[in-house]
């Protein structure tokens, strides 16, 4: 099994790429774009879409950490706090157990720069071949 237990990476929440995710997806919830919408809510401001959150967490999954060219097959995500625009958000993918001969349990774990979890969650993935070699 592999030595590396975990991996984290940083990404900062800008406006563009609030603007970009609502493009591709469609995902044009007003909560996300529209400042004056936005004010009268409970947040007070807008807010990062939490699917983009789960965006990076997919691709650390296929490209860090288990590895490129990991497969997903699912994943669960709370969402705990909103992630505003310039946040900077640490994901941290942990490796739990095996739970097949090529399945793997992993944590998803997200906190702003104030080490407040944002988003947590599991996922199962099958890794790449190279992950049971490190």
């Amino acid at each position: 099994m592999s030595k590396t237990k975990s991996f984290e990476k940083s990404f900062l929440i800008t406006e563009e790429n609030i603007k970009l995710f609502a493009e591709v997806t469609g995902d044009k919830n007003p909560i996300h774009i529209d400042e004056e919408y936005a004010k009268g809510t409970i947040f007070k401001e807008r807010i990062c879409h939490g699917m983009l959150i789960g965006s990076y967490i997919s691709a650390i999954i296929g490209n860090d950490f288990p590895g490129r060219g990991t497969i997903y097959l699912s994943q669960v995500l709370f969402f705990k706090k909103p992630v505003k625009i310039e946040d900077v958000i640490s994901i941290k993918i942990s490796f739990i157990e095996a739970i097949k001969k090529n399945r793997i349990r992993l944590i998803t774990n997200c906190t702003n720069q104030f080490g407040e979890t944002v988003v947590e969650g599991e996922a199962v993935v099958i890794p790449p071949e190279s992950f049971y070699l490190l």
